[in-house]
């Protein structure tokens, strides 16, 4: 009698015969390649989308993840902070156009990346936050490093995901950074369990494509662009109010020559500064709270406002009620939200902030008659001018500074700051003729932003442009540490310290409102700038008088990697023009005794 077949054999053998490939089938098509993880498709995914820099900082849960990035092409900035990774991922979004990366473990790392993120989404910026996270099965269990981060993120991200599965984690980081940057753009999410990314897969990423359910509307209503049309055609004293939008939605062409084709007066608001050229006679420059006094003139007096990419905020508008009383307003914008949220729109041009441009200038039959007006606006300019007193018994004014630093370097010239007075300054006295290159916290007002994002911009900079920081001393106090990345990464980047031993811009207030009372704004006690830049490694430099400033900005420039230059400014010098919290902008103050 022959021994029976056993049955495990004949599974085995039934097994085996299963895994036999087809003729001319890839057995690679459907075995995952040994070691490869959720992780390698996590690194994939930004590769197809076209991502080239990333910051951020290591840790347990985005461990594999940074395994991953070992054998990538792709470039990795370690920060010395995972807040400055997120100020410099989202720079790096603002100068190149494309979502800037960032990455972070569990729990602190990633609410460490808040304010950022936060920051990016008040800005409209686009920018990908990838974090780690504890294991799936350990989710809910309060274990090590573990914090709700979709929880935490969602009122600040564009929109969020909780990576579910090694085979398709791929396609949602490749979805997350296309939608980043579509339509209104703004920072996304991926939470990354650890388990996800350690995970064998043998699926492949896509291409980064949106969700299907994301269709912005880009051109606007027809009937509604010749509304808008006929409306700037009888307007005598009209005004383009120019909003980051414009910028974001790369329609800085589109918008010069519409208002150089038609003559009309152009007023910026901050985040939109290099939309329009600044020495362009029609520039009416930054409109606001530190507006210049013309174009808060202009824009009080004006009776018709075609308003392109911008939220209407409260440091723009003062007090709502009052802002541009008699005008109609025509408002361009992407995002439906925006349309009267602030201010009510008189014609609403839902669209892309380009093509909606393009089909006004299509309908338009004729500028509007408004000499007389451009005449009233260059008056204003006479009547206002930004100028500044330099007594020879009171120390270096700020503003003095900025110009000199202007003078000395190139159009293209990237300018970065922190929050405060010194950002002011940096604004008001720099002239802007170029897109992309003013980097600043707006929405938010995060101190500390100026040097982590002149990290950022240098690396999405082209090779030859210049990039300068200019931060206040409380403020540079708040991210000091990068500049061991600065000098690791042997960055030519140039940071003003406009140093008043003051949160100035505090300062200012309890002067005006507070009966100057300083209360936790003195900050005398701030170490020495130039000693502690050559203790990181970077080049120092101290300047206190008119006469060393040009050859201090010189030697600064001049050196090849990072320089810090202490400048010791007026502790006593305001930041004017200013419209008080809530006031009306045509009721601007040029001094303390007129708010």
């Amino acid at each position: 009698m022959s021994d029976p077949v056993s049955p495990s054999f004949d599974a085995e053998t039934e097994a085996e015969a299963e895994l036999e490939p087809e003729p001319g089938e890839d057995p690679s098509a459907t075995d995952a390649e040994p070691g490869r993880t959720g992780a390698h498709s996590v690194v994939a995914a930004l590769e197809n989308a076209g991502a080239e820099a990333m910051f951020g900082v290591q840790g347990g849960a985005i461990m594999p993840v940074y395994d991953a990035l070992y054998d990538s092409d792709l470039r990795h900035v370690m920060m010395a902070h995972e807040q400055a990774a997120a100020h410099a991922a989202d720079a790096y979004g603002i100068v190149s156009g494309t979502p800037g990366v960032c990455l972070a473990t569990s729990g602190p790392g990633a609410t460490n990346l808040v304010t950022g993120i936060a920051d990016a989404d008040m800005d409209s910026d686009p920018m990908v936050a990838l974090t780690g996270q504890v294991p799936t099965d350990f989710v809910g269990n309060d274990a090590f490093q573990e914090t709700d981060t979709t929880g935490v993120t969602a009122p600040i991200t564009k929109t969020n995901y909780f990576a579910d599965h090694a085979d398709t984690v791929g396609d949602t980081v490749g979805e997350a950074f296309a939608y980043a940057a579509a339509g209104r753009p703004g920072p996304t999410l991926v939470d990354l369990p650890k388990d996800v990314t350690q995970d064998e897969t043998a699926v492949e990423p896509g291409d980064a494509t949106v969700p299907d359910t994301y269709d912005p509307q880009t051109e606007a209503d027809d009937e509604a662009v010749a509304e808008a049309a006929r409306r700037l055609e009888r307007a005598e004293k009209p005004v383009v109010l120019v909003g980051g939008g414009v910028i974001k939605g790369d329609a800085t062409e589109e918008l010069r020559a519409f208002a150089r084709e038609y003559e009309i007066p152009v007023a910026t608001s901050m985040p939109a500064v290099g939309a329009f050229p600044e020495d362009d006679d029609l520039s009416l420059e930054m409109v606001g709270m530190h507006g210049t006094g013309y174009a808060n003139m202009a824009t009080t007096h004006c009776d018709v406002m075609l308003a392109v990419g911008t939220r209407f905020d409260d440091r723009l508008t003062g007090g709502v009620d009052t802002f541009a009383p008699e005008a109609e307003v025509l408002h361009v914008d992407i995002d439906p939200a925006e349309i009267s949220k602030n201010v009510t729109a008189d014609v609403a041009l839902i669209g892309d902030a380009a093509t909606v441009l393009d089909q006004l200038d299509a309908e338009m039959e004729r500028a509007p008659d408004c000499r007389e007006w451009r005449s009233q606006c260059w008056t204003w300019k006479s009547e206002y001018p930004m100028d500044y007193a330099t007594p020879d018994d009171e120390p270096l004014k700020p503003q003095f500074v900025v110009e000199a630093f202007d003078e000395a370097t190139g159009d293209d010239t990237i300018v970065t700051t922190g929050v405060g007075q010194h950002q002011m300054w940096a604004v008001q006295y720099w002239t802007y003729t170029e897109p992309r290159t003013w980097v600043s916290s707006h929405g938010l007002g995060t101190m500390g932003y100026g040097l982590p994002a002149a990290i950022g911009a240098k690396f999405a900079a082209d090779d030859d442009q210049q990039v300068v920081c200019f931060e206040g001393d409380g403020s540079f106090l708040m991210t000091m540490q990068e500049l061991s990345v600065a000098v690791r990464e042997n960055l030519d980047i140039t940071v003003a310290v406009l140093n008043n031993e003051y949160i100035g811009m505090v300062r200012q207030w309890q002067d005006a409102f507070y009966d100057g009372r300083h209360s936790a704004s003195e900050y005398n006690w701030c170490p020495e700038f130039e000693p502690l830049a050559e203790a990181f490694g970077a080049q120092g430099f101290t300047v206190s008088d008119y006469d060393e400033v040009a050859d201090t900005v010189e030697a600064a420039l001049a050196y090849d990697g990072p320089s810090v230059v202490d400048v010791r400014i007026d502790p006593a010098e305001n930041v004017y023009p200013m419209v008080p919290s809530g006031g009306a902008n045509g009721k601007f103050a040029l001094s303390e005794d007129q708010l």
